[in-house]
């Protein structure tokens, strides 16, 4: 499924620009920090709207020719730095969340699916203070997952995470890469991650 960009957006004193195709495996938008890549994820998901242009993936217009669908339509999961866990829900409950806003004809993982495919079995009935780094950015791919996406989006997932736990993640984004097939856009501003990673590489603000 190809995902097509063509967006601008002027931010303060400068314009954040990208124009790029990108189809199946994990395209890395790559580049220093500030050039503008959260930025583009962000108009990608519906969150800040581009000045002109437009996001198609497939078929599907998101924005442009008229069309500026809200979030909760355009099936894009975002994983974020931070994870951005529910404080006040468990870890099950954030995961339904995620099928919860999906349409039921448009679901292709189930709760207990996405549960084997991270390893998380253990951690339904925790809190998200008591998770790790590790295991909140686990459960944080499982919720967009569970949002039946047609792509995911994930904006530095690694960056908060010491070594080890940045390996294991690493191995879980390449798994969702080649087992769930699923279209990745990734923001990151590290080497190491994008050679490992990516399947084709967009520079922004190089």
């Amino acid at each position: 499924m190809a995902i097509d960009i063509d967006v601008e957006k002027l931010r303060g004193d400068r314009i954040i620009a990208a124009r790029f195709t990108a189809g199946a495996g994990l395209t890395a938008l790559f580049g220093p920090s500030g050039a503008g890549k959260t930025s583009i994820l962000n108009m990608v998901a519906g969150l800040l709207k581009p000045d002109r242009g437009h996001i198609r993936i497939g078929a599907r217009t998101l924005f442009g020719d008229g069309i500026d669908l809200p979030p909760e339509a355009r099936r894009v999961g975002y994983v974020f730095q931070d994870g951005r866990l529910f404080p006040h829900r468990r870890v099950r409950a954030n995961l339904l969340y995620g099928h919860d806003l999906a349409a039921p004809a448009d679901r292709w993982m189930s709760l207990d699916e996405a549960v084997r495919f991270l390893g998380i079995a253990d951690l339904l009935d925790r809190w998200p203070h008591t998770l790790s780094g590790g295991e909140t950015q686990r459960v944080a791919i499982g919720r967009a997952l569970l949002a039946a996406p047609e792509i995911l989006l994930m904006d530095e997932p690694l960056s908060s995470l010491d070594a080890a736990r940045r390996g294991e993640i690493m191995t879980v984004i390449e798994r969702v890469r080649d087992e769930l097939k699923l279209p990745i856009l990734y923001v990151s501003h590290d080497r190491v991650e994008v050679d490992r990673l990516a399947t084709s590489v967009v520079a922004i603000g190089e």
